[in-house]
């Protein structure tokens, strides 16, 4: 059995939780204070950005990354889990204790990160070079069969939950499965509890028939915090217009992470590929519809990073992963990708990166601020 940490950092994604395990009782952080000032100062010169889902602070050892990437918020994932049988598990214990180490981590930081669990936290932050930071689960597996420990994790800062991570679990269908399923009679339940809790909705690695049906049974706004678009690469991780249409329509957001295997088939990714995804969100849902999300480490894909983000080399250490999914014949997985990551996007400047780029292509002042963060927080202020 391997922690998803150890999988991640191959290029498919990674965690806080296993981390926040190996940590316990210690602290990463510099007992050097930041200058919140500073970083306040300097976030004057951009747009307010939002990233709608960072995977681990492993890497966060310098006090200057927060104030290198730009952010004045993100999401967390801070489930714990585990792969067992070439699938995700999460269980109640090990999150428990991972939510609760993460909200300690949070209190005793010298780098101005704070739990945040209103929307308009994140413009204060910005205000005062702190980073409001969303704790999120990839799941609602740790919710086992008494969805009133739904409220525990609720209390505990939890605000975002998906039903699933990549396979079908209790609650409902996953998208990297050969058959597709909705919500479970336990899955409907747990999207009327977040409704009436306030924990979003997220769409994020559920497969078609199971956002349709979040769609139609939440009340509230949902999101999908890291996907791409299906219309550009046809794979079954990535989200199509019919379901970017209807998380528009609920007022939430579709995030698009630059995972390049599913930002584009040709053989060396660009930001412009990235664009493209953002703007098709943009056509298909409205300007109001559209995020970014990264789904690594605030500076990046480690891995990647010490390989000098060559793709070459960085690819190799997916390709297990992907050849398992296309003996499965799970769609979209039929040729074998060449590349892994944006090697542009593969820094803590990313989203300085993709601000140029939008600039470029013509974008209105007023749209990249919305593409930046304001979407993020305008949903996070409607529903927290």
């Amino acid at each position: 059995m391997m922690k998803r940490r150890d999988f991640i950092c191959k290029g498919i994604a990674g965690t806080a939780g296993s981390w926040l395990f190996a940590t316990a009782g210690k602290s990463i952080f510099s007992q050097e204070k930041t200058d919140l000032s500073s970083i306040a100062a300097a976030r004057k010169g951009h747009p307010l950005y939002f990233d709608g889902l960072i995977l681990s602070l492993e890497d966060t050892k310098n006090k200057e990354d927060f104030k290198d990437s730009g952010l004045s918020g993100f999401i967390w994932d801070v489930s714990f889990v585990e792969e067992k049988d070439g699938k995700y598990v999460r269980l109640f214990l090990p999150c428990l204790k991972s939510i609760a180490r993460a909200n300690r981590l949070l209190r005793e930081n010298e780098y101005g990160l704070f739990l945040a669990t209103k929307g308009s936290r994140v413009t204060e932050a910005r205000q005062s070079g702190k980073t409001a930071v969303f704790l999120q689960f990839q799941s609602c597996e740790p919710f086992t069969d008494d969805l009133d420990l739904m409220g525990a994790f609720y209390e505990l800062g939890l605000r975002i939950c998906q039903v699933t991570h990549h396979s079908t679990n209790p609650f409902g269908g996953g998208s990297i499965e050969k058959e597709w399923t909705g919500l479970t009679d336990k899955g409907f339940k747990a999207i009327e509890k977040m409704n009436d809790l306030g924990i979003i909705p997220d769409l994020a690695h559920g497969n078609e028939v199971l956002c349709r049906d979040i769609l139609k049974t939440s009340k509230k706004p949902v999101v999908a915090s890291h996907t791409c678009c299906r219309a550009i690469v046809k794979n079954a991780r990535c989200i199509t217009d019919p379901v970017i249409k209807g998380v528009a329509d609920s007022g939430g957001l579709v995030a698009i992470m630059p995972l390049s295997w599913w930002i584009t088939n040709d053989p060396v990714p660009t930001v412009d590929h990235y664009l493209r995804h953002l703007e098709h969100v943009i056509n298909v849902g409205g300007i109001d519809a559209v995020g970014l999300s990264h789904d690594q480490t605030v500076t990046g894909n480690l891995e990647a990073a010490k390989l000098n983000n060559d793709n070459t080399e960085a690819i190799k250490l997916s390709l297990d992963w992907w050849k398992r999914q296309q003996a499965a014949g799970i769609l979209g997985f039929e040729d074998l990708p060449r590349h892994s990551i944006i090697p542009e996007l593969n820094n803590v400047r990313r989203l300085f990166t993709i601000q140029a780029a939008l600039e470029r292509k013509g974008h209105t002042s007023a749209e990249i601020e919305k593409i930046m963060g304001l979407n993020w927080v305008r949903v996070l202020t409607q529903c927290l």
